[in-house]
């Protein structure tokens, strides 16, 4: 067994009208967790990390860790750098032995989004691995982005086309609503679909058949998870994220991957927060570890059954 490209996950998600969960790791309690649902829901999968995380595992760390989880679990699993900032991070990825690398040149102008993207797309389609790039920015707060809400814009359409077609590029993160980060709306959400399907029609249009939209920004911040953060010390007041029925309907249109980050670090903040308040005295790290992995696996099997509809799909 071996990590395998998004593009066979892609084709298949895009055939059965659901998405395949981009899930970032951080450490061996949360690739456990994420690899354990999905194993128990028959699930493809992609485990991302951002340069942050990169350096906080460490490559060889991560790249083993990651290896064992394919070993042990037989399942589809995809490595893929998650808004690389440049051609260097992509590059580093590659010869890690990622299998999918996302170049984010969402805050350059255009024509060097253009130019920058093909160019590690050229890097990377010569080493077998697929490419991710984003159009339109996402306002909100995680890791290294950091936009602010007044210069969030979301995707052209026909700049979507054009796009496309000048870098190669094998899936597109679009703008359409969604944001980063655990503070996502003030408001109602309202992710503009319409959008969505005029970007899809015009690369199907284009001879892009079933073309792989991927949604960033896409936790639901699980308000039990909020809750339980606060009960215990935590101070996470007015968090708030995408509306499940938003997202499942997103997974039945052209989106073939969505990101989750903010849930799975409530998750495991909850647990830990929880575990340590009810047992003041405990200081194996086991113990509260455990609870989050128990909790992350809960989290993510939900998020496979009410949100994305991949399970099963290793059968396809």
């Amino acid at each position: 067994m071996a990590l395998v490209t998004t593009k066979k996950m892609f084709e298949k998600a895009f055939a059965g009208n659901y998405s395949i969960g981009a899930f970032n790791i951080n450490n061996m309690e949360i690739v456990q967790a994420i690899v354990d649902a999905c194993k128990k829901q028959n699930s493809a999968v992609i485990l991302q990390v951002s340069k942050s995380a990169f350096n906080y595992m460490r490559p060889q760390y991560l790249k083993h860790l990651v290896d064992a989880a394919v070993e042990e679990s037989g399942l589809d699993i995809a490595l893929h750098l998650d808004h690389g900032a440049d051609f260097e991070i992509c590059k580093t990825c590659i010869e890690a032995g990622f299998t999918s690398v996302m170049f984010d040149g969402s805050h350059f102008d255009y024509e060097e989004n253009v130019a920058k993207t093909k160019e590690i797309v050229d890097y990377a389609h010569a080493r077998g691995v697929v490419v991710e790039a984003e159009l339109g920015k996402l306002a909100g707060v995680e890791d290294e982005v950091k936009v602010a809400a007044e210069g969030a814009t979301y995707t052209d359409p026909d700049q979507a086309l054009d796009f496309v077609k000048r870098t190669g590029v094998d899936s597109l993160a679009i703008a359409i609503g969604t944001s980063h980060g655990a503070y996502k709306f003030k408001g109602e959400a309202k992710l503009d679909f319409d959008r969505l399907a005029t970007i899809t029609e015009k690369l199907e249009a284009a001879g892009f058949h079933n073309y792989p939209i991927v949604l960033h920004g896409a936790s639901s911040v699980d308000q039990n998870a909020v809750a339980t953060c606060n009960e215990f010390g935590g101070q996470i007041k007015g968090a708030k994220g995408i509306p499940v029925e938003m997202l499942r309907k997103a997974s039945s249109m052209a989106v073939c991957k969505i990101n989750m980050d903010t849930d799975i670090r409530l998750a495991m903040t909850a647990a830990v927060r929880k575990s340590l308040a009810e047992k003041p005295e405990a200081f194996d790290p086991r113990g509260y570890l455990g609870e989050a992995r128990k909790d992350i696996e809960a989290m993510v099997e939900k998020k496979i059954t009410d949100v994305l509809g991949s399970a099963n799909s290793m059968n396809d």
